[in-house]
């Protein structure tokens, strides 16, 4: 691998909406990692998984397209894609991702790129449909997934589990046909975000409102409290626009494209 080459991989948003651990994209913005932040002398250079850890802190050589968006995920995508680049490894990235972040959704998106549904230990990919874009509401106050994954009972009403599904699966049906009324109905939950609501309180006002902004709809983005909020390319700007409004002094609102490519090596 060159100097000049640089790793990517693209944010992830794990679509809780309607599938919790199981639906995710991802959305700008990306992290980008230079080859020295990885070039290192371990054992054995075919354990990827060593190699990563071997590659320093874990803000060496990553840039940030908007700083305080990256995170651990896409982090640990650019790096396994420039371990498996560099040392010729040829390496189940996903598996290993997987293992060492501890579920599928966070990074299964941002390394294949394009929607994600995951089950039984892998990710199935779908392309994201033309004209739809994506509009981040990130808080300024963040929320510990820890105390978010406690706010959720270790039961549920067969009828709220129920429901997510048909959801889901209509959410999936309206995105590879491209049909947006179809997306529109699929993003409704009855799992986890009415019982997180008192966590983030501001953004479930934002999911419950975003029709009102011209949006398709909104889902909170994967333990909260930034929301993923669903639009038109052509109705974005004054949905945009809407939002921060909406937010205004508490919130950034970032307009990011559904990213179809997956974590890569570039040569810049």
């Amino acid at each position: 691998m060159a100097v000049a080459d640089t790793a990517r991989a693209s944010g992830d948003n794990a679509v809780h909406g309607p599938g919790p651990e199981a639906l995710g994209v991802p959305t700008c913005p990306e992290c980008r990692l230079a080859a020295g932040a990885i070039r290192a002398t371990v054992g054995d250079r075919r354990d990827i998984a060593a190699v990563v850890a071997a590659g320093g802190s874990t803000n060496a050589g990553v840039v940030d397209d908007l700083a305080g968006c990256a995170d651990a995920a896409e982090e640990l995508n650019a790096r396994l894609v420039a371990a498996d680049h560099l040392f010729e490894l040829d390496a189940d990235l996903l598996r290993i991702a997987t293992e060492l972040e501890g579920h599928p959704d966070n990074v299964a998106a941002s390394l294949l790129g394009g929607f994600v549904v995951c089950a039984d230990g892998e990710a199935v990919r779908l392309e994201a449909p033309d004209g739809l874009e994506a509009i981040l509401v990130v808080p300024e106050e963040a929320v510990r997934t820890k105390i978010a994954r406690e706010a959720l009972p270790a039961e549920v009403p067969l009828f709220d589990a129920v429901a997510n599904v048909a959801h889901g699966a209509l959410l999936m049906l309206g995105l590879a046909r491209g049909d947006f009324d179809l997306v529109a109905r699929g993003l409704h939950d009855r799992l986890h975000q009415d019982r997180r609501a008192h966590l983030f309180p501001k953004s479930i006002e934002v999911v419950r409102r975003a029709r009102e902004t011209g949006a398709l709809g909104a889902t909170i983005s994967g333990a909260g409290p930034t929301v993923l909020v669903w639009s038109r390319y052509e109705q974005t700007g004054a949905v945009v626009d809407r939002l921060r409004q909406l937010t205004d002094g508490w919130a950034r609102v970032m307009r990011t494209p559904f990213e179809s490519a997956g974590a890569d090596v570039r040569s810049l």
